[in-house]
């Protein structure tokens, strides 16, 4: 079988990486090059943008994961890459890289679909307390991110993972709308880090949200679903009704005017009353996330949760979340904030079972732009 070593590349969005693992666990390197700063003029993602960007990248990105982890390319036993969900165009500068390098190499090719990864980024790190977990009863995972909230019911048999999706959000992403909301506030992109910096100086019952409840489900089997355009809009109506909407113009337009901006400039931009909103959305969203998991556990009887995507770097739904497992008897596994956003070593990660069970790509590999975990 080898050394163990697998070498991931992950190209869906705005982050070109690539990360050598040894056996699922095992981080030898984790190299990301972010284009956060080319998009932020945009205020998002430019598709077209991203593409060009990781063909510049994906070269020198896994020279140096292959440098850092101390081996050559030789030493691999295979090469994973995510073939979806993603944008098309920049899913397929890393699979056409991954799919060339693996047949040069003469090494087996792994597709990892992202939100696999994301499941396997938390379990990295905390491998013992929820394999432990799942193999006697399954692990209710919530991905959570800027382009994603699914909640599945994850569980191994034979040492292979399969997903059962029983939630998912109906319109906006959790992450899409803190970056959404921040953006009519008039803070800089991405907006969800500064909206969870700021909260803490606000009053997070001042202003009440509230979440219909939404449910496809048959009777009997209920789906434990999200929906988060409803805060956005509510959020502009606020805006609207309190004659905030200038003030937030003037504040984007002072923050832009700043290279670099700090959060104390942010906090000295903001009035009480948009600090107290700042506070009650993240407090809604929040409350939300961790209300409609809780009800997928009790259903499903789950007893350990994965919490992962970027926005499980937020500090309030680790808070909360930490607070409520203890209180129920759960486990709950975050991953380090360094593997909560995009990266290459989650792949890896997700792609060391499908190695052990020779469950390799063919070599028509292509993007799927729309693919489904579960």
């Amino acid at each position: 079988m080898g050394s163990g070593l697998i070498l991931g590349i992950e190209s869906s969005c705005d982050e070109t990486a690539a990360a050598v693992v040894r056996s699922g666990h095992d981080i030898l390197s984790n190299v990301v090059s972010s284009q956060v700063a080319m998009h932020a003029l945009y205020g998002g993602v430019v598709p077209e943008l991203a593409s060009r960007e990781h063909l510049r990248n994906v070269v020198p990105v896994v020279r140096e994961a292959i440098r850092s982890a101390g081996i050559t390319y030789a030493d691999l036993d295979a090469v994973a890459v995510t073939s979806g969900p993603g944008l098309a165009g920049a899913l397929l500068v890393g699979i056409s890289f991954a799919k060339s390098l693996s047949f040069g190499l003469g090494k087996p090719l792994l597709a990892i679909n992202h939100l696999e990864g994301h499941i396997h980024a938390a379990l990295l790190q905390s491998s013992t307390q929820v394999d432990e977990a799942t193999t006697t009863e399954p692990t209710l995972a919530l991905v959570v991110s800027g382009g994603h909230t699914h909640l599945y019911l994850a569980s191994q048999t034979s040492g292979a993972w399969h997903y059962r999706n029983i939630g998912r959000t109906v319109d906006d992403a959790a992450g899409e709308a803190y970056d959404k909301v921040a953006k009519l506030l008039g803070l800089p992109y991405p907006g969800g880090p500064w909206m969870d910096r700021l909260s803490a100086f606000g009053n997070p019952e001042a202003v009440r949200f509230t979440f219909s409840t939404i449910d496809r489900g048959t009777p009997g089997e209920p789906t434990f679903d999200f929906s988060f355009s409803g805060i956005k809009t509510a959020v502009l109506r606020y805006l609207e009704t309190h004659s905030l909407r200038e003030a937030s113009a003037t504040r984007h337009t002072a923050l832009s005017a700043i290279a670099s901006p700090t959060l104390e400039d942010a906090r000295a931009l903001c009035d009480p009353q948009t600090l107290d909103l700042i506070a009650s959305f993240q407090h809604a969203v929040v409350s939300n996330l961790v209300r409609q998991t809780l009800r997928a556990a009790e259903h499903t009887g789950a007893r350990s949760l994965v919490i992962s995507g970027g926005v499980a770097s937020n500090r309030a739904l680790r808070a909360r979340f930490t607070e409520v497992a203890q209180q129920r008897g759960l486990t709950v596994a975050f991953p380090p904030p360094a593997l909560s956003t995009d990266n290459a070593a989650m792949i890896a990660a997700a792609a060391w079972p499908r190695f052990l069970h020779a469950d390799f790509a063919p070599a028509t590999l292509n993007a799927t732009p729309q693919l489904r975990l579960g």
